[in-house]
């Protein structure tokens, strides 16, 4: 399913929609487990995936080390994408990921516990959406807060 978050880009400044949807896949995977972790080992496991993201949204999704696991194992068996995506929208959803896992970190470590395990269900779905269905929400917000904006 193609997003309205996917917009036509030049092949230089372009990354491979797939790209994202197998972060979000591992991803999901990453936040699957930290649901099931005791709370302590939750906390490292968030933080971790609350590093993941600041790469993802501070030096683009294309620099993560799950666009190299991408691009090293699963893209040479793919063929070439239809399209390139704007890579600004999944560096945004990077960084919505990375509020959650942030909110969750805190949740986790004032004792909050609730807090930090409904702050990873949001992002989980999120993930969800967008490794199964191919629909990213932070992608759509950013194209949202663009349109508003103008």
């Amino acid at each position: 399913m193609t997003t309205t978050a996917q917009q036509r880009t030049p092949a230089s400044a372009g990354i491979d929609p797939r790209g994202p949807q197998f972060t979000a896949g591992l991803t999901a995977v990453v936040l699957v487990v930290v649901l099931l972790l005791p709370t302590t080992a939750a906390a490292v496991l968030t933080g971790v995936q609350a590093v993941l993201f600041a790469v993802g949204a501070t030096r683009g999704v294309q620099h993560t080390p799950h666009a190299w696991l991408f691009r090293t194992f699963v893209r040479p068996r793919l063929a070439a994408p239809d399209e390139l995506e704007d890579p600004a929208p999944p560096r945004f959803a990077q960084a919505v990921g990375l509020v959650f896992t942030l909110v969750a970190l805190i949740g986790f470590g004032s004792g909050l516990t609730v807090l930090g395990q409904v702050a990873i269900g949001f992002a989980l779905v999120a993930a969800l959406l967008n490794a199964v269905f191919r629909f990213c929400l932070g992608c759509e917000m950013y194209l949202l807060i663009k349109r508003a904006a103008h």
